[in-house]
């Protein structure tokens, strides 16, 4: 089946994921980690894409953001890899490419899927075996939403200000929703979304993603293809 060109939609939240070449390490120690947080955080910056969550693990980053325009999360994602591959090998000695191909994405259905993606993407070194939990990892954003630690690099969400009127009340929210844990359904859901290119969220948001994009947003059904047709056509 062909790949579905990615879909970036300003001011909708995306969840990102981008993977090592071979599974090789790509964050070797901590002045790795640290040195690409800072890169992360000025280019979010520069290309106005607003941070909300996010994971370094040894191979693989995952990050939860929102564009302010159709190419700033393309244009930061390849930004990071100009500065990045270049300080890694010339730190480590090697050549040649560090990352697997593309970065995947899928828009997010903020309103009912937004906690659920950032909850995933903190959980990520617990199901990897990483650490026991999420506070246990020093390398996401957990510590800043959680009320450990103010992170920098995040800018967030409306819906997580929403939790509270004060940031306490927000942090314990949030630790509410990660003590609720995530059945194995909803797992599933985020993954085969990300790592296929898939909207998350519901049938509802994915059909008005097709209207508005006319395009199709989903692997299309066997038979003949879809019309996509507007509401005023």
């Amino acid at each position: 089946m062909a790949r579905l060109p990615r879909l970036i939609i300003p001011h909708l939240p995306h969840y990102v994921i981008q993977r090592s070449s071979n599974q090789q390490a790509v964050f070797q120690d901590s002045a790795d980690y640290a040195q690409f947080l800072s890169w992360l955080k000025s280019g979010a910056r520069q290309f106005k894409v607003a941070i909300h969550a996010y994971v370094l693990l040894p191979d693989q980053l995952h990050v939860l953001a929102t564009p302010a325009d159709a190419t700033g999360l393309g244009q930061l994602m390849q930004w990071l890899g100009r500065y990045y591959v270049p300080y890694f090998n010339q730190k480590y000695g090697r050549e040649g490419a560090l990352w697997q191909g593309r970065y995947k994405t899928s828009v997010i259905d903020a309103e009912h899927f937004f906690l659920l993606a950032c909850h995933y993407l903190e959980m990520v070194p617990v199901r990897a075996g990483l650490a026991a939990g999420p506070l246990d990892y020093p390398w996401s954003s957990h510590a800043h939403h959680a009320g450990v630690q103010p992170d920098a690099v995040i800018t967030d969400h409306a819906l997580y200000w929403a939790l509270g009127n004060t940031p306490f009340d927000r942090e314990a929210a949030y630790l509410r929703v990660v003590e609720q844990g995530m059945g194995s359904s909803q797992v599933k859901a985020v993954e085969q979304a990300v790592l296929k290119g898939w909207p998350l969220g519901s049938d509802a948001f994915k059909q008005a993603l097709e209207l508005k994009m006319k395009r199709q947003v989903l692997p299309a059904k066997r038979g003949r293809p879809r019309k996509i047709v507007a509401n005023n056509e």
